[in-house]
């Protein structure tokens, strides 16, 4: 993930957690391309279980997958962010 694709979902992220009375958008970027280590979506960094489990969601937990993308999103330096 580049550093605008980065960016851009870590605003998204940060808009979704901060209004609980609005319906959670789905993350997808329709990128849908694991990582080398098959751990996260290239585009939404969701995990495959994640991805398979959003639909049957309830928006509380959407929201924590929010919270952890948010958490994935690569910072400048390489290592992964804090909230």
């Amino acid at each position: 993930m580049d550093a605008t694709g980065a960016s851009a979902l870590a605003r998204r992220a940060a808009g979704v957690i901060a209004a609980p009375d609005v319906p959670v958008p789905s993350p997808c970027m329709s990128v849908c391309k694991m990582d080398a280590e098959r751990r996260y979506c290239t585009g939404c960094l969701r995990t495959i279980p994640e991805i398979a489990g959003w639909s049957k969601m309830d928006d509380g937990a959407k929201r924590d997958i929010w919270r952890a993308i948010r958490l994935r999103v690569p910072s400048p330096l390489g290592a992964e962010t804090n909230p």
